[in-house]
């Protein structure tokens, strides 16, 4: 099962499933589609949209763990 990192790349982490960019979207990052953001880390882009990181780390690899991915 892959597992998220608050050091991946955006660009990444949308390859990895597409159910992804809802939960990312859901959280406050609505800048998915302008190229400069999908080469942040996940990390800065929470520091930047004032997100909790670890929180959003554990909601995707839980959904990927729902998932089976």
């Amino acid at each position: 099962m892959t597992q998220i990192s608050k050091d991946m790349i955006i660009a990444d982490l949308l390859e990895i499933n597409e159910g992804i960019a809802p939960i990312l979207m859901g959280s406050g990052m609505h800048c998915l589609g302008c190229p400069s953001s999908r080469n942040e880390s996940l990390e800065d882009a929470c520091l930047v949209h004032g997100i909790d990181v670890e929180e959003l780390v554990n909601r995707l690899n839980f959904y990927l763990s729902i998932r089976g991915e």
